[in-house]
């Protein structure tokens, strides 16, 4: 069972690797080379990592398996939107994925938001839809170098 816990920004550069390693084993289930490159292109290298923990509007948590980083989650506590849930591909199917949705939206109630939005890349939405997220609409999502991503937007209450 993995352990969550909030993040530091010693952890950025480890989530960094972890976002990049996720995005690349994952993404070719439903996207283009084109599309997968341009996801795990970050230009601004570990800052947002590190932006993100010293930001109080957010809440970044880091779980561990065995003391190796196994995913990281975000929630914008401002406007209630889950803005990444990623699990190292060694540790996928492994519950790590859901124990960290499920503390992100433990502290979304803790901030007292009834419900949380998000935009689900297109390889996770059966995730998110087992946690109780409704879809929406499909969205095109800009990532690096102006390249697209369909994603669908999904919402849940609290």
């Amino acid at each position: 069972m993995p352990s969550v816990r909030p993040a530091t920004e010693s952890d950025a550069e480890a989530i960094l690797e972890l976002h990049v390693s996720s995005i690349r084993a994952f993404g070719p289930e439903r996207y283009r080379d084109e599309q997968v490159d341009a996801w795990a292109t970050k230009p601004l290298g570990s800052a947002p990592y590190r932006e993100s923990v010293r930001d109080e509007s957010e809440h970044i948590v880091v779980a561990e398996v065995d003391g190796e980083l196994a995913g990281f989650g975000r929630v914008e506590l401002d406007s209630g939107a889950v803005s990444a849930v990623y699990v190292h591909p060694n540790f996928a199917r492994e519950g790590v994925g859901s124990a960290l949705l499920a503390r992100l939206e433990a502290r979304a109630a803790e901030a007292g938001l009834d419900s949380l939005s998000l935009h689900s890349s297109l390889n996770a939405v059966q995730f998110y839809e087992r946690a109780g997220y409704e879809r929406g609409a499909t969205v095109k999502h800009e990532t690096t170098g102006g390249v697209e991503l369909a994603c669908v937007e999904m919402a849940r209450e609290l």
